[in-house]
C-alpha cells in the first residue's frame, strides 16, 4: 500500500506579506490580494509583491469588487485602481477628508464629502446629494443604480440618475456602515451604539439587533445573503435574512467563540460560495467556521496583534488578512 500524504493545514499555506504599516483593509483584484495601508500605500501580492502610493497622506476608507479598488484619503482625493495601469484620482475635494467610499454593480462608485454624497456610474458623470448631516456610510443595492446613504438620524435611499425624491428612513442615532440584503428587501446599518438597526422596505418596519458588548465594526453577508455576519461580541453573531421577516422574532446564530475571555471578534468575512464564515479577533486569532454546526478550522494562532482586515477571493479559493501592527498573510486553499 502506498504511503498516504497528509494535506498541509491552512496555517502551513499562509504566505507572509511584508507591509511595514498597519493594515486598514484587504481586497482582491483578480487573483492578486491588495493590502490597503493607513500610510496611503497598498501592497499588491500576486506572483511577487509591489508597493504603490495612492494618496499623499493616510487612506481612510476603501472598497473593492474583485476587479477594482476605490480608496478615499485625508488628502481629499478619491483614487481608483484596476490592477493594470497607474492609480488615478477620480475626485478631488480640495483637501476635505474622504472617509466613506463604495463600489456597486457594473463598476458604479460612490463617496462622501462632509454632508454631500457623490455617485457615478462606470460611464458617466458624478451626481451629488445634499444630506442633513455628514455621510456615515454608503452601500449600493445589488441591482440597478441605487444607493443607501447612512447619516445621523437614519438612511437616505437615492436613485442618482432619476429625478424622484430620495426616500428617508428615520431612526435616531448615528448610523455608519450600510448593508442591503441580496433580495433588496432589507437595509441594515451599524451604529455608533453597540447595535444594528434595520428597515423592511416594503412597509418600513423597524428591526433592532442589539445585545452587543462592543461596537459593530465589521459586517459581511454569508451563505448568499441568508445571514448577516457581524463583529462586536466574543463570537461571530449571524442574523438570519432568509425569511420574509428577516431577523425579527428569530434568535441569531453564534459561531467562532473567542479562545480567551474578554476578546472580541474584530473582522468577519462570509465565504462567497460555501457555508463558511471567517472570524478575526482582537488577539490575532482567525477561525474559519461552518455555519450549520459551528465546526472550526484554526487559521491563525493568537499573538496579541488585532486582526484589522479579512477577505476571501471572489472565487473562494484564497483568503487574506492584515493586522493592527502591519502583519499580513495570504493563503491559497
Amino acid at each position: 500500500m502506498a504511503p498516504t500524504t497528509q494535506r498541509p493545514s491552512i496555517r502551513d499555506r499562509i504566505r507572509p506579506i511584508e507591509t511595514g504599516d498597519p493594515v486598514l483593509a484587504v481586497h482582491f483584484i483578480g487573483d492578486d490580494a491588495v493590502f490597503v495601508l493607513v500610510s496611503g500605500e497598498v501592497v499588491v501580492a500576486g506572483d511577487g509583491e509591489r508597493r504603490l502610493t495612492l494618496h499623499d497622506g493616510g487612506i481612510l476608507d476603501s472598497a473593492g469588487d474583485g476587479a477594482l479598488l476605490l480608496t478615499g484619503g485625508d488628502d481629499g482625493r478619491v483614487v481608483l485602481y484596476d490592477g493594470k495601469g497607474e492609480p488615478r484620482a477620480i475626485h478631488d475635494s480640495g483637501g476635505t477628508w474622504i472617509d466613506r467610499v463604495a463600489i456597486g454593480p457594473n463598476g458604479a462608485m460612490a463617496w462622501g464629502v462632509g454632508r454631500k454624497a457623490f455617485a457615478m456610474a462606470a460611464k458617466g458623470e458624478a451626481k451629488s446629494l445634499d444630506l442633513p448631516s455628514a455621510v456615515g456610510g454608503l452601500g449600493f443595492f445589488p441591482k440597478g443604480f441605487r444607493l443607501a446613504v447612512a447619516h445621523y438620524g437614519g438612511v437616505t435611499l437615492w436613485y442618482p440618475n432619476l429625478t424622484i425624491e430620495p426616500i428617508r428612513l428615520d431612526w435616531k442615532g448615528s448610523h455608519l456602515g450600510v448593508a442591503i440584503s441580496a433580495d433588496q428587501r432589507f437595509v441594515v446599518t451599524t451604529m455608533q451604539e453597540p447595535q444594528l438597526h434595520g428597515w423592511r422596505l416594503e412597509d418600513g418596519q423597524h428591526m433592532r439587533m442589539a445585545g452587543y458588548p462592543g461596537k459593530v465594526r465589521s459586517i459581511s453577508w454569508a451563505m448568499h445573503g441568508k445571514f448577516l455576519a457581524t463583529s462586536g461580541a466574543s463570537e461571530a453573531i449571524l442574523w438570519p435574512f432568509s425569511g420574509k421577516n428577516g431577523p425579527m422574532g428569530v434568535n441569531p446564530t453564534m459561531i467562532a467563540p473567542a479562545a480567551k475571555a474578554g476578546i472580541r471578534v474584530t473582522q468577519v468575512a462570509g465565504h462567497p460560495g460555501a457555508p463558511v464564515v471567517g472570524a478575526g479577533f482582537g488577539d490575532g486569532l482567525i477561525l474559519l467556521c461552518r455555519v450549520e454546526d459551528g465546526a472550526e478550522i484554526l487559521m491563525r494562532e493568537p499573538d496579541g496583534d488585532a486582526i484589522t482586515a479579512l477577505a476571501w477571493r471572489p472565487d473562494g479559493k484564497a483568503i487574506a488578512f492584515g493586522t493592527e501592527s502591519g502583519k499580513a498573510g495570504l493563503a491559497i486553499l
